[in-house]
C-alpha cells in the first residue's frame, strides 16, 4: 500500500486492527519501507510494528514457486514480491486487501480490493 497522502487507507488500517488482528507479509513491509522517507520513519515503523508480521518459510517459497511456474506456462508473468505475498496469504487462508488486485491472478487468492480516489 502507498499510505502517503493516503489517510482513508489509513483509517481503513486502523478500523480493521480494532476490529481483529491485521497481518502483514514481510515481503509488503520491504516494499514499504523501501518507499519510506525519512520523516515518515517513526510513524510508519509504528503502524508496521503493530501489524502480525507474517515471514517467508519453505512452505511459502514452494507455493510461491508453484504459482509462477504455473502462470509462466500461461503466459503471465508474476513479480517474485507479489507472489510471495499471495502464497502468504493463501498458506495462511487470510484475505489479501491490494489497490492492485491485477497483480493477483489466482483464483483461489481472496482479494479485497482497496480502491480509493
Amino acid at each position: 500500500l502507498h499510505l502517503r497522502e493516503r489517510p482513508e487507507i489509513t483509517a481503513l488500517l486502523t478500523r480493521w486492527g480494532v476490529e481483529g488482528a491485521l497481518c502483514i507479509s514481510v515481503v509488503t513491509r520491504t516494499e514499504i519501507l523501501a518507499g519510506m522517507h525519512p520523516h515518515e520513519e517513526e510513524r510508519t515503523m509504528g503502524l508496521l510494528d503493530s501489524l502480525e508480521n507474517l515471514p517467508v518459510d519453505e512452505a511459502i517459497a514452494d507455493r510461491a514457486g508453484r504459482l509462477i511456474y504455473q502462470y509462466a506456462r500461461q503466459g503471465v508473468q508474476l513479480s517474485f514480491a507479489d507472489t510471495l505475498i499471495a502464497a502468504t496469504a493463501l498458506h495462511h487462508n487470510l484475505i489479501l486487501a491490494t489497490t492492485d488486485p491485477k497483480h493477483f491472478p489466482s483464483p483461489e487468492l481472496q482479494i479485497y480490493p482497496l480502491s480509493f480516489k
